[in-house]
């Protein structure tokens, strides 16, 4: 697959990039999902952010993959990026997916069909189906100030608060195919040329929101999000955290949202707002990382 060339013999326009961190357990049932989501040819590169740990590099080559190992960690987007940065000039369409996502019949030929029909679509994202087979949220509205800090305040100890709706707010596949303000980065079709135009995933995320920001961007340079629902997916979610990982991650998660906050609106008259936000979210997490500690000491 790495070199997938069409029938004319010309190299193939459509690419699927991921990204390996120990994900031995999760990577051949990824690999095994493409064939049946696209019938036409396609290259697949994985980039490896612990290659010193695991398997990718056979499981890549069992597959017919391209695999880039990299020496540092840059985080999903940065290895996103260079995943996309060694890809021919041929390629017009990229597929970011996560390695514990298994792709459904037809699922990027379906993806394909919506971005090429209209060339202001910047990406394409599936219904998105978790490993329980519940809808994932993975198209979304843009997070704004007073969602952000409605949902940091009262997202725990008021569930059921309208701004957590509208930030957790998701689209169904009876809704239809709609144009929304982010796409889950979890699989996600990028039309290259916009991806390149706006500078690909921000690296300045290591994870968590560079999905938001790249739909923002593209939202922005005058590209629309375009949700799929016939195109599915189903996200298993298989990687296991130990406590301290999950803490990490819940920091990580707060930090990113209050980046992406402050970066939406900067300035000097909304640096209040910004300040109670970031208040908002340090104790949101705090929070949620006592609670984790608490579950793994039980």
């Amino acid at each position: 697959m790495g070199a997938a060339q069409n029938g004319q013999g010309n190299a193939a326009t459509v690419a699927i990039v991921t990204v390996a961190y120990r994900s031995d357990a999760v990577l051949p049932a990824f690999l095994d999902s493409i064939a049946g989501s696209v019938s036409e040819p396609v290259s697949v590169v994985i980039v490896d952010n612990a290659p010193a740990v695991g398997d990718a590099r056979r499981l890549a080559a069992g597959a017919g993959a391209d695999y880039v190992a990299l020496e540092a960690n840059p985080g999903y987007g940065g290895a996103i990026n260079t995943a996309v940065r060694t890809l021919p000039a041929s390629v017009e369409w990229v597929l970011v997916s996560n390695p514990d996502v298994v792709l459904g019949a037809g699922a990027v030929d379906a993806l394909l069909a919506a971005a090429r029909a209209n060339e202001r679509v910047g990406s394409a994202g599936p219904t998105v189906l978790g490993g329980d087979g519940a809808l994932y949220p993975s198209a979304r509205s843009v997070p704004s100030l007073r969602t952000g800090v409605g949902h940091a305040v009262f997202g725990r100890v008021w569930p059921s608060n309208p701004w957590s709706a509208r930030y957790l707010g998701t689209r169904r596949a009876s809704d239809g195919t709609a144009d929304v303000g982010w796409l889950s980065g979890s699989c996600v079709l990028v039309r290259r040329a916009a991806f390149d135009e706006v500078g690909g995933f921000d690296e300045g995320y290591f994870m968590y929101f560079e999905d938001v920001d790249l739909g923002f961007r593209l939202g922005r340079a005058g590209y629309v999000n375009r949700f799929v629902p016939d195109a599915v997916v189903t996200h298993t979610g298989a990687h296991s955290t130990s406590g301290d990982e999950s803490a990490r991650m819940i920091q990580a998660h707060h930090d990113s949202a209050k980046r992406f906050l402050a970066q939406k609106y900067p300035g000097r008259v909304l640096a209040p707002i910004r300040g109670m936000l970031g208040i908002g979210l340090d104790i949101r997490s705090a929070i949620a990382r006592r609670a984790t500690a608490r579950r793994a000491t039980r």
